[in-house]
């Protein structure tokens, strides 16, 4: 029986044996590096035992790194809420029949989606600290929720809208023949099956968003990464303390990439899904 596929042959004795020899050298490579790398790092002394013991003590986790991770969970989770909302209102909207909703929801995901997060976290810090609209000690949360909320929002937008798109359309054709209007078949069959094909692609998008909470350090939001330098300048072992801080931000995106996964079997065991859309998906506007 053959196995290939139209977008890939598999490859013959000779395909196979260089296919060996270039996984085997690019392993040797890759270790070669590493070994230079950590023999560097311990030549200047930042892999010794001195340098990872502030990490044993209640003080250095209660002053700097617990903060930290507070900060970042409160704003990965308040964004991760918010845009999911607005990303659906907003892909929802882009799909309406009713020009005066689409049009301007359309301009609306395009430009946020064009803004780079950074320059919206700046924008909302100075807009909220200008007309006190919040106390000043949460003005960088609220900044950088804010432009989280809109970046994010704007891309799970053209998610939704691409993950309804790709249903087939006898389902918005049989709705309609049983006199269903719009809003009923969104609600009711489109965007249930949509949900669970969008699933793959919209936690490579929450994702993201907690990661890019690391970008509020520039206004001065406490969060994993900012103090792990600031851990780093006070005990001068930047190296130990990004390593530590890199640990917990994979473990923070592990759990919740496991957690998305476990909720997207379930959701397919009820045979409601449609096929998954992926990550690399390509979102045509045009669709």
């Amino acid at each position: 029986m053959s196995t290939a596929s139209v977008l890939f042959d598999a490859p013959g004795p000779r395909a196979r044996v260089r296919n060996r020899i270039v996984s085997v050298v690019t392993v040797v490579v890759v270790a070669l590096v590493a070994w230079a790398v950590i023999a560097k790092l311990a030549g200047k002394g930042q892999l010794t035992a001195a340098k990872w013991q502030p990490f044993l003590t209640a003080n250095l986790w209660k002053t700097y790194v617990l903060p930290g991770i507070e900060g970042t969970l409160k704003a990965a989770a308040l964004s991760i809420v918010l845009a999911l909302i607005l990303g659906f209102l907003l892909g929802v909207g882009r799909l309406s029949h009713k020009a005066v909703i689409r049009l301007p929801s359309a301009v609306i995901v395009e430009f946020f989606r064009a803004v780079p997060v950074l320059i919206m976290m700046i924008f909302a810090y100075f807009l909220f600290a200008l007309y006190d609209a919040f106390p000043s000690k949460n003005l960088a949360l609220a900044g950088v929720v804010t432009g989280l909320t809109l970046y994010n929002g704007a891309v799970i937008a053209e998610i939704v809208r691409a993950g309804v798109a790709s249903l087939p359309r006898g389902q918005s054709e049989a709705a309609a023949a049983l006199g269903l209007r719009w809003g009923q078949t969104m609600r009711s069959i489109l965007l249930p099956q949509a949900i669970t094909s969008m699933l793959p692609v919209l936690v490579s998008q929450l994702v993201v968003v907690l990661k890019d909470t690391a970008i509020g350090y520039q206004i001065t939001f406490v969060e994993m990464v900012r103090q792990g330098t600031v851990v780093g300048s006070s005990y001068g072992n930047y190296i130990p303390a990004l390593i530590v801080i890199a640990v917990l931000m994979i473990s923070a995106n592990f759990t919740l990439s496991v957690a998305a996964t476990r909720l997207e079997r379930r959701l397919r065991r009820s045979n409601r899904g449609a096929r998954p859309m992926h990550a690399n998906a390509e979102l045509d506007p045009g669709d």
